[in-house]
């Protein structure tokens, strides 16, 4: 395997790990260079086994050994191996959870072709944490929802971070970005969803009431943090879905309240 010694901070061929703490930058350079980094041993081996290709690795040299089949099963891609000091001045951050691989991005998956068959789909409008937005595709892939849309704006769910705290979550549920928000919700409703949007309203049905329904074809529409989901999305969805409170208590937060609503509302 060809294990790269590095000795300098400034080694060009590492251009993939710079800046990785910086998130606003990796938002905006990652896609465009068709990449994106699994960070922690575990997250590697898998994006590995969902069949996405390793550009390179990169970690310190105490990991190699655990690392060592993952390396050998790839012999042409370079392993960079260094210090602490030097992998941290390169990243931004202290690197403790094993192995970073720069992983090849692969092709976004056409929406019909994700939601073809689909019994449980969750859509997210402009969900911009990605602690949330991994701990969401963790629940997905945990309690059996068959694909997860994401608006335009959303958050990347292949940055780090995301990635990560979904423990590999996304690289096992299909997920497909919309290029037209409205648009899409329309032609969900068309393929045969009924679109239930997880809003506290005065008219939101308690989610017990809806599960006991059991729809057939179900579209979960999650909002954005603080702010919640959309005027103009509440307006074009079918009914809106409450998590019952106690008193003094108005809301969950946007991963607990998925959660909930993903086992809740499951297919049966």
């Amino acid at each position: 395997m060809p294990v790269v010694q590095l000795d300098s901070a400034a080694d060009p061929r590492v251009a993939d790990y710079v800046a990785l703490s910086d998130a606003a930058l990796r938002q905006r350079t990652d896609p465009g260079r068709g990449l994106y980094i699994a960070e922690s041993s575990k997250v590697v081996r898998r994006a590995l086994a969902a069949g996405h290709t390793p550009r390179s690795f990169f970690l310190a040299e105490k990991w190699l050994d655990g690392l060592s089949d993952v390396l050998a099963a790839h012999p042409d891609v370079p392993a960079f191996v260094g210090t602490p000091g030097v992998l941290e001045e390169i990243t931004g951050f202290h690197l403790h959870r094993g192995a970073l691989a720069a992983m090849n991005r692969p092709a976004p998956l056409p929406v019909a072709e994700v939601v073809a068959g689909a019994r449980r789909v969750v859509v997210l409008e402009d969900i911009v944490d990605h602690t949330n937005l991994g701990a969401i595709f963790r629940s997905a892939a945990a309690l059996g929802v068959d694909a997860v849309l994401v608006s335009p704006r959303c958050a990347d769910p292949l940055y780090r971070r995301s990635i990560r705290v979904s423990m590999g979550g996304v690289f096992q549920v299909p997920w497909a970005r919309l290029d037209d928000w409205e648009q899409a919700l329309d032609q969900l409703r068309a393929s045969g969803f009924t679109l239930a949007a997880m809003e506290l309203t005065a008219e939101a049905r308690p989610i017990d009431e809806v599960a006991a329904e059991d729809i057939e074809r179900m579209a979960l529409v999650l909002g954005t943090e603080g702010a919640g989901i959309s005027a103009a999305t509440l307006a074009a969805v079918d009914q809106a879905v409450m998590i019952p409170m106690r008193p003094g208590v108005d809301s969950l937060n946007v991963a607990a309240a998925s959660a909930v609503a993903m086992w809740e509302l499951r297919a049966r």
